[in-house]
C-alpha cells in the first residue's frame, strides 16, 4: 500500500516498477542494499572531503568547483531516485499537470501486515544520518566561508546547502506525511479530476 502526499493534491501512484520479493527476505537488522548504503554516503562525503582538503592539493579554484559541483548534483540525484527508494521506501518529485501546474508529491511505501516490515533498521539509520548531518555541515560551511571573507567559495556551499537541503525537505515531507491517512484526500482529488475531465468533453462536444 502506497501513501502519498503533496502540497496541493494527492494521487494514488506505483512506488516500485519491480515485483517485490515475497520470499527469504533478510533480518530487518541487515544490510539489504550494500552497493546503496554506500553511494548514498560516498558522494556526499566526498563532496565535504573535497571542499576541505582541495586547497592543498590544487591551486585551482574551478577544478575544486567543477568536482564539488558534480560530487553534489550525483548525490542528489542518487539519493532522490535511489536510495531513498531501496533504504528507505520513500521518493518524492515534482510533476507539471496540463494546466501547468507544478506539484510537489511526497510518496512513501507502507508494508502490509504479511510483509511485516520490509526496511531494514541499519539501513534507515544510515539513511537518515547521512540526510541530516551532511546539510547542516554545509550551513556550518556557509558562515565559515561569510565570516572568513572566502566569498569565492559562498556560491559553492550555498550550492550544497541548496541540494542536500531540498533532499532533507523532501524526505522529511514524506516520512510526516506517510503518518497520516490521505486515502479520502486521494479520492476527492481523482474525483475532482474525472469531473473536470468530463465537463472539459462535455463542453467540446457542444
Amino acid at each position: 500500500m502506497l501513501q502519498q502526499d503533496s502540497n496541493d493534491d494527492t494521487e494514488d501512484v506505483s512506488l516500485f516498477d519491480a515485483e517485490e520479493e515475497t520470499t527469504n527476505r533478510p533480518k530487518k537488522s541487515r544490510i539489504r542494499h550494500p552497493v546503496a548504503s554506500f553511494f548514498h554516503l560516498f558522494f556526499r562525503v566526498s563532496a565535504i572531503i573535497v571542499y576541505l582538503l582541495c586547497e592543498l592539493f590544487s591551486s585551482s579554484f574551478i577544478a575544486c568547483m567543477v568536482t564539488i559541483i558534480l560530487l553534489l548534483s550525483c548525490d542528489f540525484w542518487a539519493v532522490k531516485n535511489v536510495t531513498g527508494r531501496l533504504m528507505v521506501g520513500l521518493r518524492w518529485w515534482n510533476h507539471i499537470d496540463e494546466d501547468g501546474k507544478s506539484h510537489w508529491v511526497f510518496e512513501s511505501r507502507k508494508a502490509s501486515p504479511q510483509e511485516g516490515k520490509t526496511v531494514s533498521e541499519a539501513e534507515s539509520r544510515i539513511f537518515w544520518l547521512g540526510l541530516i548531518a551532511c546539510p547542516v555541515l554545509w550551513v556550518v560551511f556557509a558562515f565559515s566561508a561569510l565570516f572568513s571573507f572566502r566569498v569565492k567559495w559562498l556560491a559553492v556551499v550555498i550550492m550544497g546547502v541548496v541540494l542536500q537541503g531540498a533532499n532533507l525537505y523532501g524526505y522529511i515531507r514524506c516520512k510526516v506525511g506517510s503518518r497520516k491517512n490521505l486515502t479520502s484526500m486521494a479520492t476527492t482529488y481523482l474525483g475532482r479530476q474525472f469531473l473536470r475531465q468530463t465537463t472539459g468533453d462535455t463542453q467540446t462536444s457542444w
